[in-house]
């Protein structure tokens, strides 16, 4: 049974009084242990206060699935718990465990709390102050760290659709013109009373060259070519020889071609003629410029729709590889210098899980070795079945971590990078979705100068 000598020998309770000895004694219990008994969870209500006495406690949290070690008590006056008697949702942050046989006080957070409210007004103001405030502050910085990942997001789409959408729009403006040309080639043509049957020939010609893709050809060699047509075009009175030629020949048209054309529709009419197979090639070319462009944009949006399943209900199956290739879509704009390599093997499982946290957790890892690497590197992505789990591994050629980097790369707020770039909550937000939300592990494989691999294991099924 605990003593006033047994809680006043311990540094915590050396300062009270007899009377609050024996209070602390009437509300409190004395709990024998011996090795192998657990005396509180990490993660369960931190509803007692516990004091060591005597004997040997360990005090275990779980990284991934082993257990590290976090301390012993050893020491008489070394507590853990009772933050239930300053927040009433507050739980346990280890494990306590017996490894030799001993006592410990355990005092109920209630009682905690009435009893320092009683004793110690100004402190518990004190703590609770300090304690309401660490725990809004991470809230907010998770917060922050998520309006963070939005930011990247958003500025991701906007870099990746600026290209094609300025592409389309100078494809638009280009066709617009090239189509009243063609329109007024095509009245030239009629003013010069074309017949149907030389106008049929002469389309048929233009889809000669329409309907095969420009190769791409030497520079000099097709610049000599131009200036050969463009000379043969003034020779025949063509005023336009110039531009003409250089799109003809771009869509593979000659001398040759050119003189067949001639033959069909005259002299008088070749240059309205070959103007309007200009014009049409030149849609044709726009055209296809377009729809390249738009299926750009079609896909960036398809791809922004999978990274954050905006349309998709929270939990379902869901396709590791593909948030992976989506979250790799909407990092493209910060990996320009860095060769990705992705092996995804076959036959790996659809899972039950949160699609959108996944992919931040993707986002988070992947962000991290675009850091790591100054953004110019090699970052080796693999997907593999293991039994009734996947595993996806990152591997960057970053400068690695610390034994003493790795030992705290989970910590909240930790972080290895310079004040304006790095929250330090991207590794515990990323631990969080896989441990607590996917019942899965996260963990460091191996971290040196040129090698670092992350290693993310995800049960195909929940319990």
């Amino acid at each position: 049974m605990i003593t006033p000598a047994d809680l006043r020998s311990t540094f915590l309770f050396e300062s009270l009084d007899d009377e609050q000895l024996a209070a602390l004694i009437e509300h409190g219990e004395e709990v024998r242990f011996g090795p192998g008994d657990v005396l509180f969870e990490e993660g369960q209500p931190a509803d007692c206060l516990w004091v060591f006495i005597e004997g040997r406690v360990q005090l275990f949290r779980r990284v991934e699935h082993e257990e590290t070690m976090l301390f012993a008590m050893e020491r008489p006056g070394q507590w853990g718990g009772g933050f239930r008697a300053w927040h009433s949702e507050a739980s346990y942050l280890a494990t306590a465990r017996g490894t030799e046989p001993g006592r410990i006080f355990k005092l109920p957070a209630p009682a905690l709390s009435a009893l320092a409210h009683a004793w110690f007004p100004f402190c518990v103001h004190l703590i609770e102050g300090i304690f309401q405030t660490v725990r809004r502050l991470e809230a907010l910085n998770r917060e922050q760290e998520k309006f963070v990942a939005l930011g990247r997001i958003s500025t991701a789409l906007t870099h990746e659709l600026n290209n094609p959408a300025a592409a389309a729009t100078r494809a638009v403006e280009a066709l617009d013109y090239n189509c009243a040309h063609m329109f007024e080639s095509l009245t030239q043509l009629a003013t010069l009373e074309l017949r149907a049957a030389e106008f049929i020939s002469l389309d048929a010609m233009r889809r000669e060259i329409a309907d095969v893709l420009p190769s791409h050809h030497d520079p000099l060699a097709l610049a000599d070519r131009e200036e050969q047509l463009a000379d043969w075009l003034e020779r025949e009175g063509v005023q336009a020889a110039w531009q003409i030629a250089s799109t003809l020949v771009a869509a593979g048209a000659d001398i040759d071609w050119c003189t067949r054309a001639r033959a069909i529709v005259g002299p008088d009419k070749l240059e309205p003629s070959l103007a309007w197979v200009m014009s049409a090639v030149e849609v044709n070319t726009l055209l296809r410029q377009m729809r390249e462009s738009t299926s750009r944009i079609s896909g960036l949006v398809n791809s922004s729709r999978e990274y954050t399943q905006a349309d998709r209900a929270a939990r379902q199956n869901l396709d590791v590889v593909e948030g992976i290739e989506s979250t790799l879509g909407m990092l493209h704009h910060r990996m320009d210098d860095i060769q990705v390599t992705c092996t995804f093997s076959a036959g790996i499982p659809m899972i039950d899980g949160y699609p959108g946290a996944l992919n931040q957790v993707w986002t988070n890892l992947i962000g991290n070795a675009i850091d790591a690497m100054d953004g110019k590197g090699t970052l080796t992505i693999s997907v593999q079945p293991d039994r009734d789990a996947v595993v996806v591994e990152f591997t960057d050629s970053g400068k690695g971590m610390t034994p003493e980097e790795q030992a705290r790369a989970f910590e909240p707020f930790f972080t290895t990078k310079d004040v304006d770039k790095g929250t330090g909550v991207g590794l515990d937000i990323s631990r969080q979705i896989v441990k607590d939300r996917h019942h899965g592990q996260i963990s460091i494989v191996r971290s040196q100068p040129g090698e670092t691999a992350m290693r993310v294991r995800l049960p195909v099924k929940q319990d």
